[in-house]
């Protein structure tokens, strides 16, 4: 293994190399998306006040809990067998869905389970009082939820919203079962065709590590230009203390 190798599996299939990278970067910002709308949707329905001897509590319990399997589902199994199932499921009647869409579908979905926790821990968070001011000047439980709870959930989850883009970013080289083109499976293909599978994976791993960094360093200024001047003080001492 050396350097000039590397340098010239780099030169010879760098447009891959991209493609790849882009690809990776599609499904994990769109399913992260996707992910942060259902766990939003999960964690205002379980807010949702329950009255004693009614027809739409009922209906609302039943919708709960089927939201709360899911949520078990998706959190107790690997990615790759979610891969799995979904798309070889889906083949097994007839249809089969295209590799691009069954890899946002699963990771969306994963990311959902896991983002419907983070909303609930949010919305606790809240202070109580806070419900009962906005209860107090008539508003409604899903006026209550979108102009004093949300804005302050989605402030309190960011940092766990771009943690787990983050781990769709790596996340995604599980597809590559399903054979879905992101980098991880290009890297494979490249591998295959020049036997140099040390120095293709070794490019691979810069090009993740690159991407992974330059999206903490995103998420890390959108996070202060929310929090405001305090979270720049808190960061730099920080920051000074791992100098």
């Amino acid at each position: 293994m050396s350097f000039d190798i590397i340098l010239l599996i780099l030169q010879e299939n760098w447009p891959s190399y991209l493609r790849g990278a882009y690809m990776t970067l599609l499904i994990a910002i769109i399913s992260t998306i996707i992910g942060a709308l259902i766990g939003l949707f999960i964690g205002v329905m379980h807010t949702i006040p329950l009255r004693k001897k009614s027809f739409k509590s009922v209906i609302l319990k039943i919708f709960n809990f089927l939201l709360t399997v899911y949520v078990e589902i998706f959190r107790g199994t690997p990615m790759i067998v979610q891969a799995m199932v979904v798309f070889y499921g889906i083949a097994a009647y007839g249809y089969e869905m295209d590799r691009f869409v069954a890899a946002i579908v699963v990771v969306g979905l994963n990311t959902g389970a896991y983002m419907a926790e983070y909303v609930r821990g949010g919305i606790v968070s809240i202070d109580k009082g806070q419900y009962e001011a906005a209860e107090a000047i008539g508003m409604s439980h899903l006026q209550t939820m979108i102009h004093v709870v949300l804005p302050q959930v989605f402030r309190n989850i960011l940092p766990a919203t771009g943690n787990q883009l983050i781990m769709n970013i790596k996340d995604s080289a599980v597809l590559s079962v399903i054979s879905v083109t992101e980098l991880f499976f290009t890297t494979k293909s490249i591998a295959g065709a020049n036997f140099r599978f040390a120095e293709s994976y070794i490019i691979t791993c810069i090009m993740y590590l690159i991407m992974t960094f330059v999206a903490s360093r995103i998420l890390r200024i959108i996070e202060k230009k929310m929090d405001g001047q305090d979270a720049y003080k808190v960061e730099q001492r920080r920051e000074e203390q791992m100098l």
